[in-house]
């Protein structure tokens, strides 16, 4: 469905692979490629974010302005016509990061994708999983994973974390404490980073209205899914999903330094 994106993900995995294969050994530079890519690609995506963080505190300066015109003009078009010349009057561009977040979007759900198939030895249980045909073990370790070829594929799958498979979850495995001893602490970290980024975000916006159930939501919903994550998700999503979030968080944090207080 998105092999124009799965396609170029393998590849990127690969070149990470290859680069610090060398230095780290097969094993670990499956991690570090994952870990690498997840990285350069926040990197170039900061002054994106840092442009949605400035605009996030010059609409808030700007927001008794908007309640104003929205006060004193009830047409639908005058109003709209209002707004926009006051925000283009401050240099504000709505949608102006949309691009590149959804580029990252796609990226992130190829990486997942990717990383679910080199084990296509059952059936896909979460979307942009690995396959909906199960696969032998003997055929997925001959099959290639776009452009990672069978070699990359059996050095994956042989490949471990402090003697967790990269491959394996703890839901039906055959070493779950190994597996745990890893996945569990993947899995927390991943869920502190998107907590605490939450707070961050939360807190900057104090004083905006917003849903009810936002806060909880945020707070505790979804990182409360990684945790989920530790059972269900292969070592080497977790150690995405952890890298991600830890990135996640200190953009966030690099982003807003600096710039006043959104409330405050």
């Amino acid at each position: 469905m998105l092999d124009f994106v799965y396609f170029p993900v393998s590849a990127l995995l690969l070149a990470g692979h290859t680069a610090t294969a060398a230095l780290l050994g097969s094993a670990l530079a499956w991690i570090a490629a994952v870990v690498l890519l997840v990285i350069a690609v926040r990197a170039a995506l900061y002054p994106v974010v840092r442009g949605q963080a400035r605009r996030s505190v010059t609409m808030d300066r700007l927001r008794p302005a908007v309640e104003q015109i929205r006060r004193t003009h009830t047409d639908p078009r005058r109003q709209s016509a209002e707004l926009r010349n006051l925000y283009a009057e401050h240099d504000v561009r709505l949608f102006g990061g949309f691009l590149p977040m959804l580029g990252q979007a796609l990226l992130f759900l190829g990486l997942f994708h990717v990383l679910r198939s080199f084990d296509r030895t059952a059936a896909a249980a979460l979307p942009f999983g690995s396959t909906a045909q199960p696969l032998s073990p003997e055929l997925n370790a001959a099959t290639a994973n776009y452009l990672l070829d069978p070699g990359h594929v059996q050095s994956f799958l042989g490949a471990d974390l402090f003697g967790a498979p990269l491959s394996a979850a703890l839901a039906g495995a055959g070493a779950p404490q190994a597996i745990a001893l890893v996945a569990v602490p993947l899995a927390l970290l991943a869920a502190v980073a998107a907590h605490v980024t939450a707070r961050m975000t939360l807190r900057r916006g104090a004083g905006r209205p917003t849903l009810p159930m936002l806060r909880p939501l945020t707070l505790w919903v979804l990182p409360g899914t990684a945790l989920a994550g530790a059972a269900l998700l292969p070592v080497v999503v977790l150690v995405y999903l952890a890298t991600n979030a830890v990135c996640t968080l200190t953009l966030q944090f690099l982003a807003y330094r600096g710039l006043p207080s959104i409330g405050g």
